[in-house]
């Protein structure tokens, strides 16, 4: 979604800022809630790090915000100070089974500020202390129920992985410095950095993404599986591949491998993959 269609039906919309919080105090679109991936990830019980919380606790975390299946949602970030938050955002809704529609802001608050629209938080609080807020909600959030419906497909395990060599073309969005300290093997190496492009900081669109694929040598027969760390900037990756998906259905099938590189040496380690 642009800027401007945001703006033209922004009571629509429960918006999220995908960044960290510190920048979303500073400042944020109006309205908007923060929505941070780094308050919704914990270590689980094998130790392993940025683990998504459960649907049920994801469940209970929504609807304390006033979420609901049903709503609908935007999304933004600025990619670089978010990890690419709004992607890992973008998929979780959809692992949730999110039935309201969920959009993004295309450029993110780069693209929001540059078109002069309106923000608040600290670094504006003087600034247009009598303009009316743009946006109709509520100052107090209402509570509601969140009921998901899990969509375990578009995530997966280790252990799928290692035993399914043959079945999936692994890309890893990490750094090169982490791509050479150790990867998955037989995976493709496309930094996630190379999802989006400009001053904006905007998803590439489909025809983009197909020659960056075909560029890396990308196995187009086999379902792709996006990985980092731990599956924020692979969430990214896996957003940009959906929303191209939805103009060039040739492209594969693909998966956001959210344990990441933290669980397959958590597993390795304790089940000797």
């Amino acid at each position: 979604m642009e800027p401007h269609q945001l703006k033209e039906n922004f009571s629509n919309w429960i918006i999220l800022d995908a960044r960290p919080v510190k920048y979303w105090e500073k400042s944020h679109i109006s309205g908007a809630i923060s929505f941070s991936w780094e308050n919704y990830t914990t270590i689980d019980s094998n130790n392993i790090p940025y683990r998504v919380l459960s649907p049920e606790q994801m469940a209970e975390a929504l609807g304390k915000l006033g979420i609901s299946a049903e709503s609908m949602i935007l999304i933004y970030g600025d990619a670089d100070k978010s990890w690419g938050g709004e992607g890992w955002g973008f998929w979780l809704f959809a692992w949730l089974g999110h039935k309201g529609e969920v959009g993004l802001l295309k450029g993110g608050i780069q693209a929001w500020e540059r078109s002069k629209f309106d923000l608040t938080g600290r670094a504006k609080e003087s600034l247009d202390k009598d303009r009316p807020v743009e946006s109709k909600k509520k100052q107090s959030i209402q509570p509601v129920r969140y009921i998901p419906n899990p969509v375990p497909s578009i995530n997966i395990s280790a252990r799928e992985i290692h035993d399914n060599p043959d079945k999936y073309q692994l890309v890893d969005t990490r750094s090169t410095i982490e791509w050479f300290k150790g990867h998955l093997p037989d995976a493709v190496h496309i930094p996630w950095e190379k999802f989006f492009k400009g001053r904006d900081r905007s998803p590439l669109n489909a025809e983009e993404l197909k020659s960056l694929l075909n560029k890396n040598g990308l196995n187009m027969e086999k379902t792709v599986v996006y990985y980092c760390t731990g599956g924020i900037r692979s969430g990214y990756a896996w957003m940009v591949h959906e929303l191209a998906a939805l103009k060039l259905r040739e492209l594969p099938e693909t998966i956001n491998f959210e344990g990441g590189t933290a669980e397959w040496e958590a597993v390795n380690n304790l089940n000797g993959l």
